[in-house]
């Protein structure tokens, strides 16, 4: 019988791969992305302390008013240049990109497009 693969698991496992190598300090944090069908989610993480520094998503009351759907590319660049703004604000300028096992493409490279031109350094 052949069976598809299961596509969260091959993600995970994607995921889990990218995360040995890769590792978020405290000059250096990682900025790591989750998108769901409507959301998408972005934090900030010092893996030294195991700390949440920065968040932001399509759920801030910031963002409420201002984005028509949740789920485009228009929404996930005002969540980039909102986690960069809040970054900036927490005096943090450059991270490690996560992009946490998805394809660099659609709204996961939207949020990096739109954190790397409010300044964040990737």
């Amino acid at each position: 019988m052949i069976t598809k693969p299961d596509r969260k698991r091959t993600r995970l496992k994607r995921h889990m791969r990218i995360r040995r190598t890769l590792k978020g300090a405290s000059d250096r944090p990682r900025l790591c992305v989750y998108r769901s069908n409507k959301h998408i989610y972005v934090q900030i993480i010092d893996d030294a302390t195991a700390q949440t520094l920065v968040h932001a998503s399509t759920l801030d009351p910031e963002l409420q008013g201002k984005l028509q759907k949740t789920w485009n590319k228009d929404s996930a660049q005002a969540v980039g240049e909102l986690v960069a703004k809040r970054a900036k604000g927490k005096g943090i300028g450059a991270v490690v990109f996560d992009r946490s096992g998805y394809i660099y493409h659609g709204r996961v490279a939207a949020v990096a497009e739109a954190a790397r031109q409010a300044g964040l350094d990737f």
